[in-house]
């Protein structure tokens, strides 16, 4: 029993229509990954608990999979990582602002 082709077209565009809908929702939840970060870094003034090095590490592999999605012409892949890249450099930009400020135990965020 074969079937029509029209049917395995329809079968194949619902399985890529499905695949695309994985993309999109990984895109989603990578792109504001560290979004809950960012809001606790600036809500309390304080980096100590954060890694540089993951940030930078983060910030390395968004560049490169943005420049691979260019290569492939993949929008999905380009702008997922494109809007994760620049959650990084916010990331990185209040790690650099908070690290630098002085931080103690009778230093309140108000008045830093």
């Amino acid at each position: 029993m074969h079937l029509p082709l029209d049917s395995i077209s329809f079968l194949y565009l619902k399985f890529m229509t499905f695949w695309f809908y994985i993309g999109i929702a990984a895109a989603a939840l990578t792109m504001f990954g560290f979004i809950p970060q960012i809001v606790r870094m600036y809500q309390t003034g304080s980096v100590h608990d954060i890694s540089v090095l993951t940030l930078l590490q983060f910030t390395l592999g968004m560049t490169l999979w943005a420049i691979y999605g260019f290569y492939i012409n993949d929008a999905i892949v380009i702008g997922a990582n494109l809007v994760s890249l620049t959650t990084l450099i916010v990331a990185l930009g209040l790690y650099y602002h908070y690290h630098c400020t002085p931080q103690g135990p009778g230093i309140q965020a108000e008045e830093r």
